[in-house]
């Protein structure tokens, strides 16, 4: 496979013209300054009053049609009326217009011909020009006239002006450019929308205790657990250790419940009877509207529900009847916590659930979405490769979806959307997908919008009030390695209310303080994340247009946690190159002991031996040398926002067969032969990361046989070796002591031997317990 150069995966910075004129850095007065102006003619369709009849029945179907040049859109029809209202507004881009007058025609809808009734025909010069924020272009009636441009019956109101798309009917206007687009369904699918999230919560079931449970063998002691059902997520508790009929568990269950609270959570106290057969003790339904919610550590009080057992006869049920057996639990909605629903190294939220714990916004991040370029052919239509392109961002609870431009390898959107910051180290993701669902049917059901790319954006990484203009690279790895996609062209800037709050949120906790007071596992997190995952992407789904399973769980990145052998050596480097640093000042210590530059070894000797007699300039000198550190790279610090990175990711050299793993199904659909090859590697990779932690528990084995007398000899060298240092240290000052030491260390190589020194000769013949493994 041949490598694309690496400049083409380079981020590059730009200078459009943003709000229509050239951005310089200064912050503009304009709302929609971070994209370039686009002009539009705006036609909006009120309605009709008096319209005459063309049918020989009498009636009149109308519609309108809205002409420029070669480019033609339709009103809705109504059945037998004369005076509709559609409402409707139709906006055609001033770049394409080729026609110097715009027609609006109202027809009779017939099932041979269509009918003229009358039309109205503007002169584009005379059009007026409508600038937000003014107010929107009053309509007016305009009477009908013929073909023979006589005064034809009927009137219709309209409105016609030129505008940009920061007109607010921009959104839902009828849009030239998607004119091969038909159908309302379809034409939902092309518009822009804002989504946000659900209002996700932290479910807490303590199960204590159930009484007086009657199962069906007396004789038997039972093995009684607890089923809970909250939509499709299930968790039960242990057996209960008391076989009884008033059984105890006092176990906490987590589950992850939603605003608006559909579905109640189920309780069933099961006995287990043999294997793979339970029998069902009874049931409670517990709707979450009552649930009491929790924003600390308080508990909340604890509460009996009745257990209710259902009895089937003959496959009906007959009755419930209700009887004495309870079950006694804490149940409370933790308003403390934040529902992780993405990966904690994007998170563009920490926020707790409960608005009365939200801290007020330290500033506003506005990106304003300009254009792509270069984009990858992602379907085929009519024989070409084509792409039907729309951007989709979120951060924190508000997700925003552009509108799709069709049929374009380089579309501009040229949208503008601003959110709320409350905390400076979170992420923004912007992703670029292809719209598979334009043309409706059962054709575009079952097909997915694919991936183009996606980019990341730390906030932290940006100065404030600067407007960042860059054209970023849209990179997707396949199973034949890292392709560009294309560049996606944006304008962001984050604009800070206050310097001081923002400074005093590094101080805070990154987490809401629950998360820290009574933290949840590791594999609780795991499963919470994966059920927020599938909330968010089930409820945004069910939106109108969708904003589909598949981009939300790529936004989200849901497969982040599985297994890759590329992802895993990209960790190690990154392990290894933050350790260099420690090994670089290894190796120059080295160099200064064995006198490779005399000149340095002795001003090192100086330096040391004011530190020894002047102890408190210790951590001075260590403060001032970082400080100057710090200021001699500020003229070097980064200019442009992070991107990603392939060499740092390993894209561009992973293995194919390490690639077809990665994108593997889980459990694997791959052929046995293959499995077991990849088994058999990840074995041998085991092995050594088995021998390297061998080793370290062996060292720290070695450090505990210090004082454990397990080798008496070696124990007792050891504690008069410490006996000895203390009184020499007790009678010596400390800083002959370590001037001695110092001397020691740095001693000039004629006085050094290559063998290994006594200390560590005497370590390495420790015992430690490896001569007890099997």
């Amino acid at each position: 496979m041949q490598r694309p150069p690496p400049e083409d995966f380079a981020l590059k910075e730009t200078k459009p013209h943003l709000g229509g004129g050239r951005i310089s850095g200064d912050k503009h007065t304009s709302t929609y300054d971070l994209v370039e102006q686009m002009q539009y003619l705006y036609v909006r369709v009120v309605k009709a009053k008096d319209l005459p009849s063309k049918d020989v029945t009498g009636s009149c179907d109308p519609y309108v049609e809205v002409k420029l040049g070669n480019y033609k859109g339709a009103t809705r029809h109504f059945e037998k009326k004369s005076n509709p209202e559609w409402n409707q507004v139709f906006a055609f881009s001033k770049d394409r217009i080729q026609a110097s007058a715009l027609e609006v025609i109202v027809k009779d809808k017939d099932l041979m011909k269509d009918d003229l009734i009358g039309y109205v025909i503007f002169d584009l010069n005379e059009v007026p020009k409508r600038v937000p924020p003014d107010s929107p272009l009053a309509p007016q009636w305009y009477r009908l006239e013929d073909r023979k441009g006589d005064k034809a019956r009927g009137e219709l109101m309209l409105a016609v002006w030129m505008g940009t798309q920061a007109d607010e009917a921009f959104p839902e206007a009828w849009h030239s450019d998607a004119a091969t687009v038909s159908g309302a369904d379809s034409l939902s699918n092309i518009r822009s929308k804002v989504y946000l999230s659900p209002k996700l919560w932290y479910l807490r079931v303590n199960v204590i205790e159930a009484q007086d449970l009657m199962p069906s063998d007396k004789g038997r002691y039972p093995e009684v657990y607890v089923k809970a059902i909250l939509g499709n997520q299930a968790l039960r508790t242990r057996i209960s250790q008391s076989r009884s009929i008033n059984p105890m568990w006092n176990e906490d269950l987590m589950f992850v419940a939603s605003e608006p609270f559909e579905e109640p959570l189920i309780l069933s106290v099961e006995d287990r009877i043999a294997p793979n057969k339970d029998e069902v003790l009874g049931r409670c339904a517990i709707p979450l509207q009552y649930v009491p919610r929790r924003y600390d550590h308080k508990p909340v009080n604890t509460s009996w529900h009745n257990l209710e057992k259902h009895i089937i006869v003959e496959g009906e049920k007959k009755k419930d009847v209700k009887f004495a057996s309870r079950i006694h639990m804490r149940i409370c909605l933790e308003g403390g916590y934040h529902v992780l629903d993405e990966s904690t190294h994007y998170s563009s939220d920490l926020r707790p659930t409960a608005k009365p714990l939200w801290k007020s916004s330290i500033g506003v991040l506005e990106v304003g979405i300009l254009n792509a370029q270069g984009l990858m052919p992602m379907k085929t239509k009519d024989g070409r490769g084509t792409t039907d392109a729309y951007c989709v961002a979120k951060y924190g609870q508000k997700w925003v979806r552009t509108r799709t431009i069709i049929d374009s390898l380089a579309p501009r959107w040229n949208e503008q959307y601003t959110w709320e910051v409350f905390d400076p180290c979170t992420v923004i993701t912007i992703g670029v997908f292809d719209n598979c669902h334009l043309h409706g049917g059962d054709k575009a059901a079952g097909a997915k919008d694919s991936r183009i790319g996606k980019v990341r954006i730390r906030l932290s990484t940006l100065e404030t009030d600067r407007v960042y203009t860059h054209s970023y690279p849209l990179l997707v790895l396949h199973p034949n390695g890292v392709k560009k996609m294309g560049e996606i062209h944006m304008a962001v800037r984050f604009t800070c209310s206050s310097l001081l709050n923002m400074m005093h949120m590094y101080s805070q906790p990154l987490l809401p303080k629950m998360h820290y007071l009574h933290p949840l596992t590791v594999s609780q997190l795991d499963s919470l994340r994966h059920q927020a995952t599938q909330i968010v992407s089930v409820r945004l789904n069910r939106a109108e247009p969708p904003l589909r399973k598949e981009v939300v769980e790529y936004m989200l990145d849901v497969g982040s946690h599985m297994w890759s052998m590329r992802r895993s050596k990209a960790n190690f480097f990154r392990i290894m190159n933050v350790l260099g640093g420690l090994i670089a000042v290894g190796k120059w210590f080295d160099q200064i002991c064995n006198w490779k530059n005399p000149i340095t070894t002795v001003l090192i000797h100086i330096l040391f031996i004011i530190l020894v007699m002047y102890p408190e300039l210790i951590l001075p000198t260590i403060f001032l040398y970082l400080f100057l550190i710090g200021v001699w790279y500020y003229r070097w610090r980064p200019r442009h926002p992070p991107h990603m990175d392939t060499r740092l990711s390993h894209a561009d050299s992973a293995h194919p067969d390490e690639l077809d793993e990665e994108f593997d199904t889980f459990p694997t659909s791959r052929p046995s032969d293959m499995v077991r090859m990849r088994y058999d590697r990840l074995r041998s990779i085991a092995g050594r990361i088995q021998t390297v932690v061998g080793d370290l528990a062996t060292q720290g084995e070695r450090l505990q046989s210090l004082l454990s007398w397990r080798d008496p000899r070696a124990t007792a060298l050891f504690v008069l070796f410490c006996l000895i240092a203390a009184i020499v240290l007790y009678v010596t000052p400390f800083q002959i002591v370590a001037l001695l030491a110092g001397f020691y260390v740095l001693r000039h190589p004629r006085f050094r031997h290559k063998l290994p020194s006594v200390p560590l000769n005497f370590f390495r013949r420790l015992p430690a317990r490896t001569d007890c493994m099997l």
